[in-house]
């Protein structure tokens, strides 16, 4: 039986480890950075080659580490569990990164840059999620909670739950935000009820709801900039 190609077995003009040493992980095509991880292909497919049959698959390219399962990455000839695992957590790190390094660019005072930060975690979600967001004094982002998957209906919106979270973290404010899996990001009646709900209770606790901002399909509605908080 032909065991599997290594990396090392390859030409020399197809081996990413050696082009990243001598150029930089910035000159390495999607292709070949997977190709680094996945380590080997399998008896029929190199590295390389395995890889771009990753990027190949739907929605395709390099944010299927983000959206294709574990299941669909092992149909594939060459991927057993333990690389679709490998991959699946690369992805996960590359939005880690993403998100902290925006994190401090949100402000408080600007929805847009607040949907910009939650539009890759949101927009593609099959449920809704409610989300609450947390700030500082400053205007900055303490931290977020989620508060419900599923819907955002009002009767199973409990301000105790949200408050309780912005007490724990001494946030001075607090936003709500929520996905809308169609894509459309304009508000059901259900969302301003949520809304007013959440927005009164701030009141008595003297934590304020600034805003309530629904994630489409890149777009977003922001309660505040809308004037109807």
């Amino acid at each position: 039986m032909q065991k599997n190609i290594a990396m090392k077995d390859l030409p020399e003009s197809e081996k990413p480890y050696e082009k990243c040493l001598k150029f930089g992980p910035e000159h390495l095509s999607d292709a070949e950075l997977i190709a680094v991880i996945i380590r080997t292909g399998s008896q029929k497919e190199q590295a390389l080659e395995l890889a771009r049959n990753i990027l190949a698959l739907s929605p395709g390219g390099i944010l299927n580490l983000k959206y294709v399962t574990i299941e669909q990455l092992k149909k594939l000839h060459g991927v057993g569990t333990v690389k679709a695992v490998q991959l699946k957590c690369v992805g996960e790190i590359s939005k880690r990164i993403a998100m902290t390094s925006r994190q401090q660019q949100v402000i408080l005072k600007e929805a847009g840059s607040i949907a910009a930060y939650y539009m890759e975690r949101l927009s593609h979600e099959p449920k809704e999620h409610l989300l609450l967001s947390m700030f500082d004094g400053k205007s900055q982002l303490i931290a977020d909670e989620t508060i419900s998957i599923g819907t955002c209906s009002a009767s199973l919106i409990s301000p105790r739950e949200v408050f309780i979270k912005a007490l724990e973290k001494q946030a001075v404010y607090v936003i709500l935000l929520h996905n809308h899996p169609s894509g459309k990001a304009y508000p059901s009646q259900e969302d301003f009820i949520v809304t007013n709900k959440i927005k009164e209770c701030g009141k008595l606790l003297d934590i304020p709801l600034l805003d309530h901002i629904i994630i489409g399909d890149n777009q977003y509605y922001s309660f505040a900039e809308n004037n109807v908080l």
